[in-house]
């Protein structure tokens, strides 16, 4: 992982996700899962591109299955898109960039 992406977990959720003072793109994965590897490149493009107005991090759905049963993770990927610890956003599966862009952009300050 790269230095702008954060690895979420149970302990850190609600400190470092819900109390952010920015939004923050949520990654549901598990190292299995062949589409997650697929969106994995994009999520650490995207912590980079919005460096500073984003707080990007991927939570590991096997080791942390609290937070993953508390927001209904059901399927992997989904990736979902926090403001003020409200869901804002959400996508599932492998999209392209774009349609990560289009669901961050009108959250930014």
């Amino acid at each position: 992982m790269s230095e702008n992406v954060v690895e979420f977990t149970d302990a850190n959720f609600d400190a470092e996700a819900l109390q952010a003072d920015q939004p923050v793109l949520v990654d549901f994965w598990a190292p299995w899962c062949g589409p997650c590897r697929m969106v994995g490149p994009i999520i650490e493009e995207l912590a980079g591109a919005y460096a500073g107005k984003l707080k990007v991090g991927k939570l590991n759905t096997d080791h942390n299955p609290v937070v993953a049963s508390k927001y209904g993770i059901r399927s992997i990927p989904t990736i979902l898109l926090l403001k003020d610890g409200q869901v804002v956003g959400n996508l599932l599966g492998a999209m392209p960039k774009s349609e990560f862009q289009k669901m961050i952009d009108p959250h930014l300050q």
